[in-house]
């Protein structure tokens, strides 16, 4: 095993208040919880364009849940929420669905930059609240989103779906239990081909049908500086966080859940860039992260955006390696386990993505918020780490890949390297291109918040400039 500070820089080195001003504070309403066998929870779904959806579908599947209003800033896109609601109600404004008493729940589809401030603002108001991942766009958000959870009493279920899948569940408590041995490390995932978004070279005006004044919330408001305003906003530092914090949040959860860390890790540091393209995006599509976490075994975390084989049959996915084998976590539903030569000796399964759905509608009929199995802080901790991740980024410098690629130290380094490497060849990438080597923060494992020289300078940009209107309750 490495030492904790040997394998962060060597294997880093080596591998590649109010609610708001203009609005009321809710106070939340004295109510009960839903009785078990009473009339189904009816529950409001924000945002519809894409995610949406598909909670509109979950919750249409359960007895005990009924739609009953739609919300988007876009009333260009919910042409086939509606048809799949037709009875429910359309709202544009997200303030009117927490104005109204009849609703029991908020399922919360919309970009980052409002998953915390719709929750606190729904937790506020007295309902229960499903919130995609990640939780937040900021650790700032989500201490916040902790802290009206917890003041508010109500339940919360956070989208790591894969906290209710029974396959994964067991696999993992297997992991830990020991059944490959004592783990050695655990390699996340993020392989998902993305293709570049575009360079304009002006300004590109905002859809008819939107209102984009509420659509940017608690964001910082300006012109908008991408062909499509919809789902690039995962790409941009103003409304998203990149694909470790989009699709690699899930694999991250995983990967700290599987390796029993219940808090945050000691010291992250990044190596990565956006590479294979110059367009608009400004998030790494190419990224390797390496965490110390004290007496855990290291924990290093990949992205890549472009072409890229497999690893151990995984594209998105986490591997632990342990003294008697690997376990691969690519399916929520079916997790094999192996041998050192690859031969697979058992598998888990079971479990769909229906069940976080109920679990959460479960602990709503209960009225008992310890009943979820994703509640906000694991939501928080595990979207928590990929806002270390990126600070990390964003704190770095830039250098040539190739000279630090030259310098292997630790089994998880040279995997790493010899990935990445292979990455630039498959892509027909130039071994002296540019790269972002991160700072190493260190990190207050329990508080979750940048630590020593690097403190100042990740918490500023960590902090959101508020805007009137859309304020972020820290209290």
């Amino acid at each position: 095993m490495l030492t904790r500070r040997t394998f962060v820089t060597e294997s880093l080195l080596a591998s590649a208040a109010a609610a708001a001003a203009a609005r009321t504070v809710f106070a939340a309403p004295v109510f009960g919880p839903v009785q078990e066998g009473a009339d189904p929870v009816r529950v409001a779904v924000l945002g519809v364009r894409g995610r949406g959806r598909g909670h509109i579908a979950g919750f249409n599947r359960s007895p005990d849940a009924r739609v009953v209003a739609i919300c988007d800033p876009d009333e260009g896109v919910i042409a086939q929420a509606q048809r799949a609601v037709p009875d429910a109600r359309y709202e544009r404004d997200l303030r009117r669905i927490m104005d109204d008493d009849s609703i029991d729940a908020v399922s919360i589809a919309t970009p980052n930059h409002w998953h915390s401030l719709a929750a606190i603002w729904a937790l506020d108001a007295g309902k229960h609240v499903y919130v995609e991942k990640p939780v937040s766009q900021s650790l700032e958000d989500g201490r916040a989103l902790v802290a009206a959870a917890r003041r508010s009493g109500r339940v919360i279920q956070s989208g790591m779906q894969s906290r209710s899948h029974a396959a994964t569940r067991d696999a993992l408590a297997f992991v830990r239990e020991g059944g490959i041995g004592a783990l050695r490390s655990v390699n996340g995932l993020c392989y998902k081909r993305r293709q570049s978004i575009g360079k304009v070279a002006a300004p590109t005006a905002p859809p008819a049908t939107l209102d984009f004044d509420l659509w940017t919330g608690p964001a910082a408001l300006g012109d908008v500086w991408r062909t499509n305003l919809h789902y690039d906003w995962h790409w941009v530092w103003n409304t998203g966080n990149g694909d470790i914090g989009n699709q690699g949040v899930h694999q991250m959860d995983i990967a700290r859940w599987g390796a029993g860390i219940d808090g945050f890790p000691r010291r992250v540091r990044s190596f990565g860039g956006r590479l294979g393209y110059d367009d608009d995006g400004e998030t790494p599509n190419s990224q390797v992260v390496a965490f110390d976490c004290d007496e855990a075994p290291p924990i290093v975390f990949e992205v890549r955006g472009l072409v890229s084989p497999s690893y151990r049959g995984a594209n998105t996915g986490v591997v632990f390696h342990g003294e008697r084998g690997y376990v691969v976590s690519s399916s929520y539903n079916h997790v094999p386990v192996y041998d050192h030569d690859g031969v697979e000796t058992r598998a888990f399964d079971g479990g769909s993505e229906q069940d976080h759905y109920q679990n959460f509608l479960d602990a709503v009929k209960a009225g008992d918020p310890a009943r979820v199995n994703a509640d906000a802080q694991v939501g928080h901790v595990s979207a928590g780490w990929c806002h270390l991740a990126n600070l990390s980024h964003r704190l770095g410098s830039e250098r040539a890949l190739a000279s630090d690629l030259d310098t292997v130290g630790g089994l998880a380094g040279e995997e790493a390297v010899a990935r990445m490497r292979l990455h630039l060849v498959e892509n027909a990438l130039p071994a002296d291109l540019s790269i972002t080597l991160g700072a190493e923060l260190e990190v207050d494992a329990v508080r979750g918040r940048v630590v020593g020289p690097l403190a100042e300078a990740a918490a500023a940009l960590d902090h959101r400039a508020p805007r009137a209107g859309f304020e972020l309750p820290l209290g």
